[in-house]
């Protein structure tokens, strides 16, 4: 059995994250979908946007795939360790049908006659031809991610299930009761652990700086940093090489972002190659202690039926000290964030309305910084890199045409 990892027409929804990311890298639950995927030991092959291309044949190169029956799935689907258990069961039956979420293809699994007619072809092709497959449907039941808030909402349901299934796959070594921790991790002098409502898992070489406070359930990836004084709580999932402080509560960080000093992020999503200036805190609940309803560029605001709901934030974006995000934002990739966020924002802007300033971020500038902080954490700056900050500089024309505040070329002055 060979595995084609698609994108669909629905990554459009979730954006900023799929502008510079392959849906099935996104963090939910401290697992992405290729985590899961590489776990049951197929042959796999992929199909991403095409300005997503260059990298996805870098990051995650095609397996040869031998003539074998196929089985295709969306990136969008949930990372929950019940989905794995789901396709474990898909693959082993053998078959051929499909099975959708509502009326969406989650996944489909052809025979070996049939499996050439879904290989080598692109993006566009493999969903008309996705789109014209008739199958008969398949039993069993598969989750896929439709917007960004989705993610916030399903992380905290499937967090303390994923993290039992990294502790039963080990090795650990349990420091105290329901604490874990990898090869080389570390809990600081006086650090507190509180583990009522589920573990605490660090990877490889994870640090825990004095003093800390971590409430389970949480995971330490590789490499991740937690300043000393710094309160960690409930379902935190902090990828490889991040460095957090201050309050961290319900929330996602993607690998290589910063949020190192006080402040509060809740309930929200950093993407990679951020930074959190010192002071900038979100909210997640509204003053009403209501519903929080989301907008997202160009489509009709959609009630989330959460009540806390905080930020998602597109990779390579930064704020600058003090900076206040409201409820229920989505920050563009690449922009600068300054002062009040009261409003989306989109990529590539330095944003400082509260000051009457806003301008574009042209991509050479954002080019130059990405090389900058690629070589403070010994990552090579690849041309596909480069290609991608110019390919998503384009894709969010769009978001940039559609702002209120008329948009300049001047540096900022504040």
């Amino acid at each position: 059995m060979n595995i084609l990892l698609f994108e669909d027409k629905g990554v459009a929804l979730l954006r900023p994250m799929t502008l510079t990311r392959p849906a099935f890298t996104i963090r939910c639950g401290s697992f992405c979908l290729a985590e899961l995927v590489a776990r049951l030991g197929r042959p796999t092959a992929y199909v991403v946007q095409p300005h997503l291309a260059q990298v996805a044949a870098c990051d995650f190169p095609d397996d040869e795939l031998d003539e074998a029956p196929l089985l295709l799935l969306n990136a969008r689907l949930l990372p929950a360790s019940w989905t794995l258990v789901e396709l474990s069961r898909l693959i082993v039956a053998g078959t051929p049908g499909v099975l959708h979420h509502g009326p969406v293809l989650a996944a489909a699994l052809v025979d070996s006659a049939r499996a050439g007619e879904f290989l080598g072809l692109g993006y566009a092709e493999l969903n008309r031809q996705l789109a014209a497959l008739e199958l008969p449907a398949l039993g069993g039941e598969l989750t896929l991610l439709t917007y960004p808030h989705d993610l916030i909402r399903h992380h905290a349901e499937i967090f303390a299930e994923n993290l039992e299934l990294r502790i039963g796959e080990g090795p650990y070594e349990q420091a105290a009761d329901g604490v874990f921790l990898a090869a080389g991790a570390t809990l600081g002098p006086q650090v507190v652990t509180d583990t009522s409502a589920g573990p605490i898992v660090l990877e490889e070489e994870a640090h825990v700086g004095a003093f800390a406070y971590l409430k389970g359930p949480l995971h330490l990836g590789r490499g991740a940093r937690v300043n000393e004084h710094a309160s960690i709580k409930n379902h935190v999932a902090l990828g490889h090489t991040t460095k957090v402080g201050g309050e961290v509560s319900e929330s996602i960080i993607e690998p290589y972002s910063n949020k190192q000093h006080l402040g509060f992020l809740g309930h929200s999503y950093l993407g990679s190659w951020v930074n959190l200036g010192a002071g900038t805190s979100n909210s997640n609940l509204k003053n009403t202690y209501g519903k929080i309803g989301m907008s997202y560029h160009g489509h009709e605001r959609v009630a989330t039926e959460m009540q806390f709901m905080g930020c998602v934030v597109g990779d390579y974006t930064k704020t600058a000290i003090n900076t206040s995000i409201f409820t229920g934002k989505i920050i563009g990739v690449c922009s600068m964030l300054y002062g009040y966020i009261t409003r989306n924002v989109p990529g590539f802007v330095n944003y400082a309305r509260s000051f009457g300033q806003v301008s574009e971020v042209p991509p050479r500038i954002m080019a130059a910084i990405q090389g900058r902080a690629f070589a403070r954490r010994g990552v090579e700056q690849r041309p596909c890199d480069v290609a991608l900050i110019e390919s998503v500089f384009e894709l969010t024309r769009g978001e940039r045409d559609a702002l209120e505040d008329t948009l300049t070329d001047d540096p900022l002055a504040i």
